[in-house]
């Protein structure tokens, strides 16, 4: 046996003493949850058997709730411990499949000898719970492997730097405790690891890569200076993986101060969200919580207006071009998403704080018991030099003190006299035993019935009044859509908010039409839904979460100087990730401005830290060659090397053809292996027409902007609700000159194009898109 052969064998047999201790943990685990559940379920039963409950004086009460409580307290600990063992369990479930994935050699300064150090992605002591067998991939000594080479090496822990040297670096494939593969690398994750994680078909849901992380994605990982990180990548460059990898990295990190629930991550759709949900699990890690902007919105105004999605809005933008109005539009999108409109909304808050904010009228039964004209005057007699947020809560005040004096006059008016009449008996009861509590009767028969009167009358009153209460303590007084409104039916008025010089939008008249005419139907398109609420928050003071630490936002090329304004002022104290493509930049309002330059304007230069990825790993080095060819700045993209299939273009000479050919190709590469193969539309409208044509040759899903989750399959998708996921094959419907044409289409394009993983293959009928121009044969 060779020195190879007898080195393998000892890992192998490492491997194996690794599993049968892991062996050993579970099934002194399942033991343990066995008897702690046994023990829950008996003591939920028999709870009250060991309560003695006594309310009989002040003495027995106090002694019944500490009875109670204890009690609660025991189960509550025994629910614990159920739960720390059911984690472990899943934690060592997970470990059993592939204990560790790398190994490192490291003798510290000082030391004569170096230790080796396996990593998996989670941690595992011996039996004596002294020497890890298994290193957490988040532990300080785990990032020697994803930063360095052998040689000298140092990393950076809660109590200082340590110094020393790699003596080796090992990669390894174990499945299902067989040693399939390992090799020797240097800095980067080896070729050979990649190439056959890589390789594997894609699924419905996200995998973790900690095997995988590249020095690049370490750094992003790991990142804990920055208020403000920003990774703009290329596609399939692991932006949103690293993104992951970091939430996981941070739970372990300030694991004793850091909950899942105080980290956020806004995603561009549902169907993304059901696709991440998986890797923080995978890692033994609780899921962040997951929104994304819209749901935002449609929770703050979905009952002031009818909300435009952005998918609607998109649909729009994409197939009404010969819409009238539909120039105007476009260009209303991107003044209205600019950061020149957010200055503007700016400047307009200041000139209200001096005049020109309305108000709604206090409505009671029908009638105005306030009017706004007096909510005005209160309003303008503050100090002006006072914010307008802190200005309105004192008019609150002042709403909520005179409406005391309104409610006691309230009590004499007929229609109270006529509801105590409707009242039933045991009202009636509960103001007599008030009365007598409180001794109120004037006299001792306790037969007072103009008190009782009094009493009923004030709770009616009181009962009717609650509503109009709550409503001035939320500020509902301020007459926000109106304010907006004005922004519109002057259209002077931009002008005097804009610097001096600064030119207004060509078709600013009919834009300002078009918003107030959906302002009437109590709609609120897409693009006024941020500068709305921007505008709302600036009034009533921004509604502020300081439990969120972290915020995370994917695809935030498609983000609004708006939106990153309202998130960074609704979270203050939390730190910022931002992770996008500005070459997948495909909603309207991003073909002029570059999103993370709104961003890090937010920040302090100094406290924000940005990062660079070139290298995509997604797809095969042909597609990237052919890909990267479509946008501007592709040859900076720098492909993985790992081979596959040349891209396809083929011309179909009709819609039958076309059709014909697809399923064929469809049928071929799913007998090749493919599980998740995209018919990539470009729009909604398309994929229905296409989902006829093809539904009954073959079975395929069509996925809609409802869809909250898909399965490993053949699925008809638009290019937009493809953002962020990748598949196997991709099949791109149409990629004609009639679909993809205009230069505002083409990162759209390039966005579908880029979702393949091993296969991509595109069809046209009459001329190709000239995006593929450029694109060598």
């Amino acid at each position: 046996m060779n020195a190879a052969d007898q080195d393998r064998q000892q890992e192998q047999q490492r491997v194996e003493q690794v599993i049968a201790e892991i062996h050993k943990r579970i099934d002194g685990l399942r033991e343990q949850v066995g008897e702690v559940g046994a023990d829950i379920i008996n003591i939920r039963k028999h709870f009250w058997d060991d309560v003695t409950v006594n309310f009989e004086d002040a003495i027995e009460a106090v002694e019944t709730y500490a009875s109670i409580k204890q009690q609660a307290e025991v189960l509550s600990e025994r629910e614990r411990i159920h739960r720390h063992a059911l984690n472990q369990l899943r934690t060592l479930n997970r470990l059993l499949h592939s204990p560790y994935f790398g190994r490192i050699d490291f003798r510290e300064d000082f030391e004569q000898h170096a230790f080796p150090i396996y990593l998996g992605i989670a941690s595992l002591l011996d039996e004596n719970e002294e020497d890890f067998l298994v290193y957490d991939w988040r532990a300080p000594i785990s990032s020697l492997y994803y930063d360095y080479s052998p040689g000298p090496v140092q990393y950076e822990t809660p109590n200082g730097t340590v110094v020393g040297e790699m003596t080796g670096k090992r990669q390894y494939v174990i499945r299902d405790g067989r040693l399939l593969h390992m090799f020797d690398t240097g800095v980067t994750i080896g070729d050979e690891l990649l190439q056959e994680v890589l390789g594997k078909q894609a699924d419905s849901q996200m995998k973790s890569i900690v095997a995988t992380i590249q020095r690049d994605q370490n750094r992003i990982i790991r990142n804990e200076r920055s208020r403000l990180v920003i990774v703009s990548g290329a596609a399939g460059s692991g932006k949103t993986s690293a993104a992951l990898q970091r939430v996981a990295y941070l739970l372990y990190r300030y694991r004793q101060i850091l909950r899942a629930d105080q980290i956020v991550l806004f995603s561009p759709n549902s169907l993304f969200n059901s696709y991440v949900s998986t890797v923080l699990p995978e890692l033994g890690e609780e899921n962040m919580q997951q929104t994304t902007f819209q749901e935002y919105t449609e929770h703050r105004l979905g009952h002031q207006f009818e909300l435009e999605s952005p998918l609607v809005q998109m649909e729009y933008v994409l197939t009404a071009m010969k819409l009238p109005g539909y120039k105007e539009r476009l260009e209303g999108i991107q003044m209205k998403s600019s950061v020149l409109f957010m200055q503007a909304i700016d400047q307009y808050v200041s000139q209200l704080k001096q005049s020109g904010i309305l108000f709604s009228p206090i409505i009671f039964r029908g009638k105005v018991l306030i009017s706004a004209e007096h909510i005005r005057d209160i309003f303008y007699s503050f100090d002006t030099n006072l914010p307008i947020p802190n200005r309105m809560n004192l008019v609150a005040k002042k709403l909520l003190g005179e409406l005391k004096i309104l409610e006691q006059r309230e009590r004499t008016k007929p229609w109270v006299e006529d509801e105590m009449e409707l009242l039933d008996k045991d009202t009636y009861a509960a103001v007599y035993q008030e009365l007598r509590k409180k001794k109120q009767f004037r006299d001792d028969t306790f037969d007072d019935f103009d008190r009782e009167q009094e009493l009923l009358a004030a709770k009616i009153v009181k009962r009717h009044f609650q509503p109009v209460r709550a409503s001035i303590r939320v500020l509902q007084f301020i007459d926000t859509p109106v304010i907006y409104q004005q922004l519109f039916s002057q259209p002077a008025l931009l002008r005097s908010l804009l610097p001096a010089k600064t030119e207004l939008p060509r078709y600013w008249e009919v834009i300002c039409e078009q918003t107030l005419e959906k302002l009437a139907k109590g709609e609120l398109a897409y693009e006024d839904i941020p500068p709305y609420l921007y505008l709302q928050e600036r009034l009533e003071g921004f509604q502020t979460n300081n439990l969120v630490r972290h915020i995370f936002i994917d695809e935030a090329q498609d983000y609004s100087p708006f939106q990153f304004a309202l998130i960074q002022r609704l979270f203050p104290r939390a730190k910022m990730t931002v992770l996008g493509d500005w070459n997948q930049a495909i909603y309207a309002h991003a073909y002029q401005s570059d999103s993370f330059d709104a961003v890090s304007s937010l920040y302090d230069p100094q406290e924000t830290e940005t990062f660079v990825l070139t290298k995509t790993y997604r797809s095969t080095r042909p597609i990237v060659e052919f890909t990267r060819q479509i946008v501007a700045g592709g040859e900076l993209i720098e492909p993985f090397n790992r081979d596959g299939h040349e891209p396809s273009v083929t011309e179909a000479p009709d819609q039958e053809a076309l059709t014909d050919m697809i399923v064929s190709r469809i049928k071929e590469l799913s007998a090749n292996g493919h599980q998740t193969i995209a018919v990539i539309t470009k729009t909604t409208a398309e994929a229905q027409t296409a989902y006829e044509a093809l539904h009954e040759k073959l079975p395929i899903r069509l996925i809609g902007t409802t869809t909250t989750s898909y399965d490993a399959s053949t699925l008809l998708i638009p290019a937009y609700l493809a953002k962020g996921v990748e598949f196997d094959a991709v099949i791109i419907y149409n990629a004609s000159s009639d679909c993809y044409e205009r230069e505002s289409e083409r990162k759209l394009f390039y966005t579908a194009c880029t979702r393949a993983m091993h296969e991509l293959h595109l069809y046209y009928i009459g001329e190709k898109s000239p995006f593929l121009a450029a694109v060598t044969p």
